[in-house]
């Protein structure tokens, strides 16, 4: 007999609804065998498969099958319910896939939350082969029904499992083309407990077909599920969390629809300009605009300057290239720098936005003992409490702060194997022995201690006479890579350069890191290397 008491093992209905997804069937189904939870039923919903997925499903016994003529998503769901036996119903599609310890994890918590109607949690977006994309998790632990009208936090409905009875007075809406799940949720949690936990119940497989990819739709379907939220907002708070989620689902879904309109993944319909310009209008112009430049580009070569050049600086005619004669060098228009303290004076040095990014994505192996050149202000700053010393190197006599004074190509004074992480930025263009340097970053690390590496491709080379004399060398990232792999093994090593001809420009005039958009920056050619970094990790 199955037992489907709570006060026991109860029974977990998965329902799988496929329409023509017989090839990723049989892994929905295998995810779902692997439960370590093991009080189970399995009911597959075909909904009028033209494919295989009527036979996919015979080849396992424990799979109950049950076909309908093509009606939908949701009213396969809800034919599922009505075709399953357990008191907790989770619905996974064909093509995405529960981790282990899914089932288990969330029976659970629904044993330990009584009054809840539903549990959800956290999920992992993967390609179609099974790659990582990312990970899906949001905290939530209060006024579900006030963050779900902010957001649908719970994203992946496969995370989701729910007891019996909600579907004694709830369903799948079939009028929904999309966003039936979210409209649930929301009628569900308007008047009942429901929970939501951060563990990583399932996988959410990216491929082209699934409906999530297609934009127009969801922006559509979402705006819709929420409206249908306005008349029963009862307080100050949730009429303010609708106003946040309404204007959070177009500029999602908008800014999404507005790339595929520019990259032409989808075609400019009525219906596509028509969302746009209803929710997003400067979108909507911006897309015409950049359609009549498309097509008028030998006009735009003839009108006045000032018009191809505002279209430049506002992002609509990135290949405009003014003509021969016609540059307007303005402030550059010199031959001496604006700043000759690297922009220092102008609110910061723009290699240093690179250099403190780099330390910030490496801060987990600043801890323990640390070395740095010249003072300890990155080892404070990204090490904090995780480092438990910390020392300075520094070729200056007359450095106070300095734990060791040497050469760093010449620095016996330092102990082996002595610490565990050494930060070493922009000193190499002073170090002549470039290879006697390596050898004693690795030679001072303890064995899995890690370097952290920064060096100049493009610099001023400073107005000091000491760092005019002693400055010898710019860098690569391909010099570089052959430096650090002399000594560290190849696969211990990253390397990776960052700047761009604005960037370059920028820093070598002197601007400061406020003058320059930090979307200028980030973005990476390499041909105009201004920093490479490398990260160095000493084997075990």
């Amino acid at each position: 007999m199955k037992d489907v008491s709570l006060a026991g093992r109860p029974l977990v209905s998965v329902i799988i609804p496929c329409y023509n997804h017989g090839a990723f069937l049989p892994d929905a189904i295998e995810s779902i065998l692997n439960q370590t939870y093991k009080n189970i039923e399995i009911v597959v919903v075909d909904d009028g498969s033209k494919d295989n997925t009527r036979e996919v499903a015979a080849q396992f016994p424990a799979v109950k099958y049950v076909y309908q003529e093509n009606q939908g998503l949701s009213a396969a769901r809800n034919t599922g319910a009505q075709n399953s036996e357990g008191d907790l119903l989770v619905f996974l599609d064909a093509d995405d896939l529960l981790n282990p310890h899914a089932l288990s994890c969330n029976v659970q918590y629904l044993q330990d939350h009584p009054a809840a109607a539903f549990v959800s949690g956290g999920y992992e977006l993967i390609t179609a082969d099974g790659q990582r994309i990312e990970l899906m998790q949001r905290t939530i632990e209060a006024d579900h029904y006030v963050n779900l009208l902010k957001m649908n936090y719970i994203g992946m409905h496969g995370t989701v499992m729910y007891r019996r009875w909600v579907f004694k007075e709830f369903a799948y809406d079939v009028s929904l083309g999309a966003c039936e799940d979210y409209d649930l949720y929301l009628k569900v949690a308007r008047k009942y407990p429901v929970v939501h936990h951060t563990e990583i119940l399932t996988k959410y497989r990216m491929h082209g077909t699934n409906m999530s990819g297609n934009n127009s739709l969801m922006l559509a379907q979402a705006i819709a599920v929420l409206k249908r939220q306005k008349a029963s907002l009862q307080t100050a708070v949730e009429r303010e969390a609708y106003k946040e989620g309404m204007t959070g689902w177009k500029n999602y879904y908008c800014d999404l629809l507005f790339v595929d309109l520019r990259t032409r993944r989808v075609k400019a319909t009525k219906e596509n300009l028509s969302l746009l310009r209803q929710h997003k209008t400067q979108y909507y112009f911006q897309f015409l605009l950049m359609n009549i430049i498309s097509r008028r580009s030998q006009f735009l070569k003839k009108a006045p300057a000032f018009i191809p050049r505002f279209l430049n600086r506002v992002g609509l005619y990135k290949t405009y290239r003014p003509l021969p004669g016609k540059v307007q060098l303005g402030d550059l228009n010199r031959t001496t720098p604006i700043s000759t303290d690297f922009g220092m004076d102008r609110g910061g040095a723009i290699d240093r936005y690179y250099i403190e990014n780099f330390l910030e994505k490496h801060a987990g192996v600043i801890k323990g003992r640390v070395l740095e050149i010249g003072n300890n202000h990155y080892t404070r700053k990204f090490g904090g409490a995780n480092v438990q010393k910390s020392d300075v190197l520094d070729v200056d006599v007359n450095n106070p702060k300095a734990s060791f004074v040497a050469d760093l190509s010449n620095a016996e004074a330092i102990p082996d194997n002595s610490f565990d992480c050494f930060i070493l930025t922009q000193t190499l263009q002073y170090v002549f022995d470039l290879e006697a340097a390596m050898k004693t970053c690795y030679r001072i690390l303890k064995p899995g201690g890690s370097l952290l590496l920064t060096v100049p491709g493009l610099a001023q080379i400073g107005k000091l006479k000491s760092e005019k004399e002693n400055y010898l060398w710019s860098f690569t990232d391909n010099s570089v890579q052959k430096i650090v792999t002399g000594v560290f093994s190849q696969e211990h090593v990253q390397v990776k350069a960052f700047g761009n001809v604005l960037a370059a420009t920028a820093f070598l005039y002197g601007l400061g890191l406020p003058e320059v958009k930090k979307e200028s920056l980030d973005v990476e050619d390499s041909c105009y290397q201004v920093i490479i970094t490398a990260a160095a990790k000493k084997p075990v």
